[in-house]
């Protein structure tokens, strides 16, 4: 049974890769001259890419809680490029800040420039703090969801990484509403590794916190509510360390 899945998940990695590109043309002429050509055109290969993991591998997508319209901050948790596929479809104007390696990647880089997404250098953190907070004020960004992953980079599910203070300096200047968001995408779209299991991946957007509170008491509820409701979901999935090896 599991060689049938391990053949599943190639054929759907395969097709999947290949509707990037395909979708990326099909949009080219409206997204050269439109925003929202690049948009539909990114919304309809994450559409793509949830809807033929159900009939393929069996991965079912689901986003919970009340969806963001407005302008707020979103700080999400990072476990998989399927978290990021469907944050990015849930919400109507998503802006991500990513690491500028992203804006060399084909197809997936032209599109994020052309939508104006933020890309930071991690490597030089006050001076990507700083570069990062100019974009964002700069006027360049359209009104919508911010959205950052709080803690940097892709987490797989058992371990820990530190949720870095960038948040917190949004959070603060922005004067905006965060909203965080936890998933247990990463125990069925692994960081690394060709094999998909099936189940229901769940993305879910949390109470809102205020704007208001300083850094210190924010990092350490946003911290607290998104990790513990990511464990709550990934048990939910029935995730064991075990899974992860």
């Amino acid at each position: 049974m599991k060689l049938l899945q391990w053949i599943r998940s190639i054929i759907y990695i395969v097709q999947v890769t290949v509707a990037m590109p395909l979708i990326g043309l099909a949009f080219a002429p409206w997204a050269m001259f439109s925003k929202q050509g690049a948009y539909r055109a990114c919304k309809t290969y994450a559409a793509w890419a949830m809807w033929s993991a159900r009939w393929v591998i069996g991965l079912r997508c689901e986003v919970r809680g009340e969806v963001p319209q407005g302008e707020v901050l979103v700080a999400a948790k990072h476990q998989s490029f399927l978290d990021i596929l469907m944050i990015f479809h849930a919400l109507p104007r998503a802006k991500f800040i990513m690491k500028r390696e992203v804006l060399w990647t084909p197809v997936i880089g032209q599109y994020a420039k052309r939508m104006g997404m933020i890309a930071v250098d991690r490597g030089k953190r006050g001076q990507a703090i700083t570069k990062m907070m100019a974009d964002v004020q700069s006027g360049q960004r359209e009104p919508g969801q911010l959205v950052i992953y709080s803690q940097g980079t892709r987490v797989a599910p058992g371990l820990s990484a530190p949720y870095k203070v960038g948040t917190a300096v949004l959070y603060d200047q922005l004067g905006q509403v965060c909203v965080p968001v936890a998933t247990n995408a990463g125990h069925f779209w692994p960081r690394r590794g060709l094999y998909r299991r099936p189940g229901l991946a769940v993305v879910e957007f949390l109470e809102p916190i205020e704007p208001g509170l300083d850094k210190k008491a924010f990092m350490a509820r946003l911290e607290e509510e998104v990790e513990s409701r990511s464990n709550e979901l990934l048990h939910e999935a029935g995730w064991r360390p075990s899974l992860e090896r």
